[in-house]
């Protein structure tokens, strides 16, 4: 984890994509890419999300103001508490990215809300086995 006060200083230099490569217990490979804005410390890293493009239903709210959270720093939402780790919580079910390392229980059963997870409104839970989050400016000519 690069650590938000970089990944801030990095974003807030230029135009950049959010890209999220998801793998289930399957082996199946996933993605979506977002524009996205990064908001510093004053504002507990507020993202803002509009999605581009990808092979997976989104799971995060666009166009919102979402708030980086921790179980330590949470005021009006129990969802930091209740889903292990921190992350841009909106309504507490539709992701954690950044949850506890848990392998499916026989049968597949999952235990909701501990692990990582991806869920799109209205469709299912996909427990991950891993997830990469990664940047890339959307003009690379800039960069030559």
């Amino acid at each position: 984890w690069l650590g938000l006060k970089k990944i801030y200083s990095i974003s807030k230099q230029g135009s950049y994509l959010l890209r999220i490569e998801l793998q289930d217990w399957r082996g199946n490979r996933r993605h979506i890419e977002y524009s996205f804005s990064l908001g510093g410390p004053s504002t507990n890293f507020t993202l803002q999300l509009s999605r581009m493009a990808g092979s997976i239903p989104n799971a995060l709210p666009e166009h919102a103001e979402l708030r980086f959270s921790t179980g330590d720093t949470a005021r009006d939402s129990s969802c930091p508490e209740n889903h292990l780790g921190g992350w841009w919580h909106s309504e507490c079910e539709e992701t954690n990215l950044n949850g506890k390392y848990v392998t499916p229980r026989s049968r597949g059963r999952l235990d909701r809300g501990k692990g990582l997870y991806w869920k799109p409104k209205k469709g299912r839970y996909y427990l991950l086995k891993s997830t990469k989050i990664m940047i890339h400016p959307t003009d690379l000519k800039s960069f030559d």
